[in-house]
């Protein structure tokens, strides 16, 4: 048994749709006995409706840059913490307070403040009808356990730039990754190859063989640690970084069964 593990926003899902080659590699490779899961930063809420969609069938979903790892119907097996006193700090920082938005993961739920025009947060949750639970900024030290904290701005150099900020002064606790004009933020330890490694442990899966795909410097633990590969339109940077370049997802799966 083979373990796929493919990143979802630039990787999967190109161009604004999943690809009929791409689907078909997916249920070639399941057929062939194998698994298959999407590791995104997304969270399950803003996930899983594209996947059913697009006929996207999975064995697991690894979401918020490995802060919550799932079974398919939404069943939390893992997710990690960010203490909200850390939230609201960070929240308050100048470079965040220029982002679009706030958006906070739990499990269950996705919480969001501070939104202004250029969001695109809620125009996805009305596109694909998930819930959003909308809060004030003085309510973030009353959330729950909180795994994700998402930021967007204008340009990409913008979320790299903030990112080399918070991670420079709150590297102890929490890393965030940019990803184009997004920013994420997630516990210190935690990452889309933390994710892939513990999702073998609680699905009894050591020992299998991981291939992974994705495009993006936040997919970047999870290609170094496994079969890492990339599709064409990624950036050089990242294809410079990876064993192989495919045209898609569905092209390294059938390549590999």
């Amino acid at each position: 048994m083979k373990i796929a593990a493919s990143d979802y926003d630039g990787t999967l899902f190109r161009n604004d749709e999943i690809s009929a080659i791409d689907a078909d590699g997916v249920n070639q490779w399941r057929a062939a006995g194998n698994k298959f899961g999407v590791v995104s930063g997304r969270d399950y809420g803003m996930l899983m409706p594209q996947l059913k969609h697009y006929g996207i069938a999975s064995d697991y979903v690894i979401c918020n840059n490995g802060g919550l790892i799932c079974k398919v119907d939404g069943t939390a097996l893992w997710q990690g913490n960010i203490p909200v006193e850390i939230l609201a700090e960070i929240a308050s920082e100048p470079c965040v307070q220029t982002s679009f938005h706030f958006a906070f993961s739990a499990a269950d739920t996705t919480y969001l403040c501070h939104e202004s025009e250029g969001s695109w947060i809620m125009r996805e949750a009305r596109q694909w009808d998930f819930q959003i639970k909308k809060i004030t900024e003085k309510e973030i030290l009353n959330l729950p356990q909180i795994h994700q904290f998402s930021l967007g701005y204008i340009t990409a150099e913008e979320s790299f730039s903030a990112s080399e900020i918070l991670n420079e002064k709150y590297g102890e606790t929490i890393h965030a990754y940019p990803n184009r004009c997004s920013l994420d933020i997630t516990p210190s330890a935690v990452s889309k190859r933390q994710g892939i490694e513990k999702l073998l442990d609680l699905m009894n899966w050591k020992g299998a063989e991981v291939f992974a795909i994705g495009d993006e410097i936040n997919d970047l633990p999870m290609l170094k640690a496994f079969n890492g590969f990339t599709v064409d339109t990624a950036r050089k940077e990242i294809q410079r970084q990876v064993k192989n370049i495919f045209s898609g997802v569905g092209e390294m799966l059938i390549k590999n069964i």
